[in-house]
């Protein structure tokens, strides 16, 4: 936290001298363009500072630096590059390394790695920032880390190229005409048996359990809540998400479900004490 704060425009134009409560001094620059003013970040020395300064005048008075020139040599946060040439190109300022594009805007990760959105999710995305672990893309959401794909009804742990398809093999084009959802169901994962497309039906007790394989996804989804129905029955209380299926009528539900056989090792199965924790 700052203690103390001077301007040293007379020497450093858009560098602020900045004291921590431990005694640390370090150097704050900002620019104001538009209107706007815009922090550039915080530095050990005030001649980066003024660096930084001088880039970020230059990006906006200049046409000729895009988002893809940025350098690693850069001072500049990349984020920061990413704002700054969206807010001179469109005259939007985000927080959020967006760059918007004709019917769509980009999401910057890295310089090389580049997201691709509807506009209807332009709003959400200005407010999110997308972070990235082992190869899942998240944001944080009150408190909660929450998958990007969750906003397409794909389920959490959902795997691309069985569960949901990016129709035009870009994997990085998050476009709602381009993302192919085949699984929306819980314990439902679509499978090859010869020749045939089926939909397989698995409970996770302890191990994987294989309920059956079905023509259609909604079969598979009535067999998968009809097993946690059994071994609740059989005592255990594992707090199985049950699916939801609206696109029936009751009556036709429930005929699924009354014809659908559930296989004896699981009709057998019998919960310890330590299976249910």
């Amino acid at each position: 936290m700052n203690r103390t704060k001077a301007n040293l425009s007379n020497e450093y134009p858009g560098v602020y001298k900045a004291v921590k409560k431990d005694g640390t001094v370090y150097y704050r620059a900002s620019f104001t363009y538009k209107n706007k003013h815009i922090s550039l970040g915080s530095f050990d020395n005030p001649d980066d500072a003024h660096r930084v300064y001088t880039l970020a005048n230059l990006l906006v008075s200049s046409s000729f630096m895009h988002v893809e020139d940025y350098t690693s040599d850069q001072l500049i946060p990349f984020d920061k590059w990413v704002v700054i040439i969206n807010f001179r190109d469109n005259d939007i300022y985000f927080t959020t390394p967006i760059y918007m594009r004709k019917n769509y805007f980009s999401y910057y990760l890295s310089p090389t790695e580049e997201l691709k959105f509807s506009i209807d999710d332009l709003f959400y995305y200005s407010s999110h920032k997308i972070m990235k672990r082992g190869g899942h893309l998240f944001v944080a959401d009150y408190g909660m880390q929450v998958s990007i794909v969750s906003r397409y009804g794909i389920r959490p742990y959902a795997v691309e190229g069985r569960d949901y398809i990016h129709l035009n093999g870009d994997n990085s084009d998050y476009r709602y005409e381009n993302i192919k959802v085949d699984n929306i169901y819980n314990g439902v994962r679509l499978c090859h048996k010869g020749h045939k497309t089926m939909y397989q039906a698995v409970i996770h007790i302890r191990g994987n359990y294989v309920i059956g394989y079905f023509d259609d996804a909604i079969k598979a989804a009535i067999a998968y809540n009809k097993a946690i129905d059994v071994l609740n029955t059989n005592g255990l209380k594992k707090a199985y998400a049950q699916n939801y299926i609206e696109s029936i009528s009751a009556s036709a539900y429930a005929d699924i479900y009354s014809a659908i056989t559930i296989p004896d090792k699981i009709r057998s199965y019998r919960p310890t004490s330590q299976n249910n924790q």
